[in-house]
């Protein structure tokens, strides 16, 4: 299985090096390398003059170390990412999304509701909540410990505790 090492924030913007304060708004986005996806912070003020290819992104803020920490990821973000999964064939990228499934359906933005084989390989079909569609997930039947490396890697991402 692929590892992609995604980094957390650094507190900088990726390009200009610029530094962010606690409360400042800037853009986080993952970004296709040759390795995987890496994860690349912006300011506003970068983004909105020379916005950088990303594979997607999300808006989020520097957190100030004396609060609590508050991280929030919308549920419509985590779709989109879903979505933008769903074309791949690369093994790293089919693992990911089947664990992104996992954390929709917890979420109960999907439902479970058949599986078939199709060319040797299970694939899932799931109900999306509120929405009168089905997608379909490859299922890679990964072992409980890869799944566990993944939830993690995509919290890095994140920034979140799947």
């Amino acid at each position: 299985m692929s590892e992609w090492q995604i980094s957390r924030a650094l507190g900088q913007c990726y390009d200009t090096g610029h530094e962010f304060k606690p409360g400042q708004d800037y853009y986080a986005a993952l970004v296709e390398t040759e390795d995987g996806f890496e994860r690349r912070d912006f300011s506003v003020e970068y983004w909105l003059s020379d916005k950088p290819e990303t594979y997607c992104f999300w808006k989020t803020r520097m957190a100030d170390e004396k609060q609590k920490k508050r991280l929030f990821v919308s549920d419509e973000m985590l779709m989109a990412f879903f979505e933008r999964l769903a074309e791949e064939t690369e093994p790293a990228r089919v693992n990911f999304r089947f664990v992104l499934t996992l954390v929709l359906m917890r979420k109960r933005r999907l439902k479970y509701d058949s599986a078939e084989n199709i060319e040797d390989r299970e694939v899932w079909t799931l109900r999306v909540t509120g929405e009168n569609r089905m997608v379909k997930v490859v299922n890679p039947h990964l072992a409980e410990d890869q799944i566990e490396q993944l939830s993690a890697q995509m919290g890095q991402i994140l920034q979140v505790d799947l």
